[in-house]
């Protein structure tokens, strides 16, 4: 059994590494068939884990815009007899639609979704097809030549990420990160539903928001009342009544349960949120802050700018740098998103 994911293009690597994140601490365990950039098949999966490796997927991921059951691989020149000897009754019910998605591929999308749709109709019995309200939903992807044909099975909640953006939530300040990064910084730190996470320069919530959705326990802190405060009114909002938020400098964070993961975006520039420490030294003392209110196994997933080097920071302190991913901001400003975890003995 296999899985299609259609990913975002957004970013060159984050939506693979978010991926292969979630795969790691859900023990999803299939074989990661890359395609190319927006396009990964999850081969080799048992028929008694797929639909739970499906709803995983589709519950947690940020930078996948959809995943189907994967049905069959064809090219544009094989597709009519790969299609009618294909055995849709067992995946179509009453009516359908098929939607044609193109990465890379020049093919006509209305085209080749009139002409499936056809051979589907030629060849089965019993079936209409509903482009409104389909019951089931054919998505083929094409990438150059080469056509992926899947079917969905779970509807991926994309609308969550435009509903969530931080100027539509109850409490709004400049500068909050847009959810669906927020959403992969989550699952590159590896946490699972009832684990606790804690983000110690919470501003607005976004991150906590983020992960209370996917069942963590969470915890905020700001050295400021008013973004405390504000993150418990997002929180409540959003429906997560699993949290705690406390105004707190971080070099002063004692948490009364070792953490197994932390998410943040620390401050910085010429005002920071510790108050009275500016530059770069907010992250040593961060470093520092942070590194013994973690459980040994968990791991820290942070955003800093591109001009300040993490890595002798760490390593003074005791962690290691596993991945590191650059966003461009603008022309004078790169945002690295790093994944850390305590050194292994």
């Amino acid at each position: 059994m296999e899985l299609l994911c259609i990913q975002s293009q957004e970013h060159p690597e984050l939506p693979l590494a978010e991926l292969k994140a979630v795969m790691e601490c859900e023990n999803i365990d299939a074989e990661i068939d890359h395609i190319t950039e927006g396009i990964v098949i999850l081969r080799e999966i048992s028929q008694e884990n797929l639909m739970d490796y499906y709803q995983t997927l589709t519950r947690r991921l940020g930078y996948t815009h959809e995943v189907h059951e994967f049905l069959l691989e064809t090219t544009v020149e094989n597709l009519e007899g790969d299609v009618s000897t294909f055995d849709w009754s067992q995946y179509i019910v009453e009516s359908f639609a098929v939607r044609v998605k193109r990465i890379r591929s020049e093919i006509d999308t209305v085209g080749y979704e009139r002409k499936l749709g056809t051979l589907i109709l030629d060849n089965s019995n019993g079936i209409k097809v509903n482009l409104s309200k389909p019951k089931t939903l054919v998505r083929v992807v094409a990438h150059e030549n080469d056509l992926y044909v899947g079917i969905e099975r779970i509807k991926l909640d994309k609308k969550h990420f435009e509903d969530s953006k931080p100027h539509k939530r109850p409490f709004f300040y400049p500068g909050s990160m847009n959810p669906k990064l927020a959403r992969c910084m989550v699952n590159l730190s590896r946490i699972k539903a009832g684990e606790l996470l804690l983000d110690p320069f919470c501003g607005t919530g976004g991150i906590l928001i983020e992960a209370g959705l996917i069942g963590c326990k969470v915890v905020g802190s700001d050295v400021y009342w008013k973004m405390k405060n504000g993150t418990a009114i997002n929180l409540e909002y959003y429906g997560i009544t699993d949290y705690r938020t406390f105004h707190l400098d971080v070099r002063e964070l004692k948490m009364y349960e070792k953490v197994s993961s932390v998410v943040t975006d620390p401050p910085y520039g010429i005002s920071t949120s510790t108050g009275d420490v500016d530059g770069e030294e907010i992250f040593n003392e961060f470093f520092h802050a942070i590194y013994d209110n973690m459980k040994d196994d968990a791991y820290l997933c942070m955003a800093s700018p591109h001009y300040v080097d993490l890595k002798p920071m760490v390593d003074d302190v005791g962690f290691e740098i596993v991945e590191q991913y650059g966003i461009k901001m603008h022309r004078s400003l790169t945002r690295i998103i790093s994944v850390i975890r305590k050194k292994l003995d």
